[in-house]
């Protein structure tokens, strides 16, 4: 045997094993090895001087998004002027679970909401080569009963409730967060999103249940976005509150009453004025004929990229199973009960099928751009993986090698040869 099969072989055991590690303790640190020494890697030169293009530093601070329906993990760091500026977008290897929030211990879910990592949540010596713990219960979590923990960005490309990347991806992401909190950074946000918070993608999740709760996501999101800068996060009456503080000393209560709040007018009319405009084309696209529908995962998903590559295969039967787009119905019962959020996926199904909702689109037996939209009756059906979206800017070449990006098939069939992640 060669010894780039040996390499192989010996890279493929070891994801076996902290695959099943994960499956067993979701993202617990197991000890399966300590690789300390990449704690302290620099970041690569060619990162570096794209922070100096942009008129960033290593030390300057770094805030974090993430979303899972695109399988996107973004970094953006602060600027000269205190705004916040993307520096990269990296594929996200492997998550679990579904679109929605994190309830309970052991649901496989990636939480979503506003969460912050701070110096003492990074874990140099992790099992999964490295990882940093996201911060998960925070105050609106724990207000709504929500339990569970050791939620991680982490290497090894197998999820049981993570983000997880590749080793060579946690490797630079570590080191910006590092450098960051080296330069006096106390906190790093991570805004964690079910897809991107766009006027298109509300009005096709208008009748899921956790729209009301994802509205609150879309808040944060827009008061992000027409200021580039952190947002300020509060919780009061189990609610999420944004760039807002209490005002005449009062003090948030996740569990009591909101108090009077003060704001800054000029953000709040900016965000108010997005808003106006995304609900006009939520209602827009709504009398177009655009679909409601629910997204429905085997368990989670990864990047389109990685679709390509058989090294970074964590449970490929759910992969290969794709998501199921559920076409939802404005009918009185979804009116009546998803809207309100109180629709079990039980009764959404057995609403479902009441309305007898077509099939919209149907995947062909070859690599589809777009998961299949379906009545309930075909939420269990087999669906072949996204072909890999073209013209991405992923920067690939950084993590992977030149030719592992050149040599991805564009219909996503798999690499006969797949290429090693670059070594660090």
């Amino acid at each position: 045997m060669s010894s780039n099969s040996d390499r192989f072989f010996r890279i493929g055991a070891f994801a076996l094993i902290a695959a099943a590690a994960a499956f067993l303790g979701g993202c617990e640190e197991t000890g399966l090895g300590s690789i300390g020494a990449h704690a302290n890697d620099p970041i690569a030169p060619e990162t570096v001087a794209l922070m100096k293009k942009m008129d960033t530093s290593e030390n300057a601070p770094v805030l974090m998004r993430t979303y899972k329906k695109e399988s996107e993990l973004e970094i953006w760091k602060m600027k000269a002027d205190g705004r916040y500026a993307l520096l990269k977008t990296y594929p996200v290897c492997r998550w679990s679970g579904q679109l929605g929030p994190k309830t309970r211990e052991g649901d496989r879910q990636v939480p979503e909401g506003f969460y912050s990592i701070t110096p003492a949540q990074m874990k140099p010596n992790s099992a999964y080569y490295l990882a940093f713990n996201v911060g998960y219960p925070n105050a609106y979590d724990r207000a709504l009963g929500h339990d569970g923990g050791a939620i991680m960005v982490h290497g090894i490309c197998s999820s049981a409730g993570c983000f997880s990347m590749t080793d060579p991806q946690i490797g630079e992401i570590y080191a910006v967060v590092r450098e960051a909190f080296t330069g006096g950074q106390r906190e790093v946000q991570m805004q964690s999103y079910p897809f991107r918070m766009t006027a298109e993608n509300l009005a096709k999740y208008r009748l899921d249940p956790n729209i009301d709760f994802w509205k609150q996501l879309k808040e944060g999101s827009d008061n992000f976005e027409v200021t580039n800068q952190e947002v300020v996060v509060g919780v009061c009456n189990k609610h999420y509150v944004f760039n807002a503080a209490p005002a005449n000393g009062a003090h948030f209560d996740p569990n009591g009453p909101c108090p009077q709040l003060k704001r800054d007018e000029e953000v709040s009319g900016l965000v108010a004025a997005k808003q106006s405009r995304d609900d006009a084309k939520v209602a827009e696209l709504a009398a177009q004929g655009l679909h409601p529908i629910q997204t429905v995962y085997a368990d989670g998903g990864q990047n389109p990229y990685f679709a390509s590559i058989a090294a970074y295969a964590s449970r490929p039967d759910a992969l290969s199973r794709g998501p199921v787009d559920v076409a939802l119905d404005d009918s009185a019962i979804t009116q009546g009960a998803v809207r309100k959020g109180r629709m079990s996926p039980v009764v959404q199904v057995a609403a479902a099928k009441i309305n007898r909702a077509k099939v919209a689109a149907s995947a062909p037996t070859t690599a589809a751009a777009n998961p299949r939209v379906a009545d309930s009756s075909d939420v269990t059906a087999s669906i072949t993986k996204p072909a890999k979206e073209a013209d991405k800017p992923w920067m690939f070449a950084n993590f992977f090698g030149a030719k592992a990006a050149e040599a991805a098939p564009a219909d996503g069939a798999a690499s006969a040869t797949p290429a090693a992640p670059a070594a660090h």
